[in-house]
């Protein structure tokens, strides 16, 4: 686990220690529960912006095959 220092206002603090207190965790185990619901809210956001990126970028290569007219050879072959 790696160590690092964050900022709370003082609501913040106020409201995570009463959290930790009811729950009976430390406020470290807290915030760390957050960030991980952070990075699964935001995890599918990120793979989509990926593929976004990564669509058609082969679409101007003259050096790739045309799959769709390979694909069709072989719908003919196997009917």
């Amino acid at each position: 686990m790696l160590r690092t220092q964050v900022y709370l206002t003082e609501r913040q603090h106020e409201k995570l220690s009463q959290i930790a207190k009811t729950r009976g965790k430390k406020q470290s185990e807290l915030i760390r529960e957050a960030v991980d619901n952070l990075i699964d809210q935001v995890s599918p956001d990120i793979q989509k912006a990926i593929l976004s990126e990564a669509a058609g970028m082969w679409k101007d290569r003259s050096d790739i095959p045309d799959v769709h007219r390979i694909r069709t050879e072989w719908d003919r072959e196997q009917s």
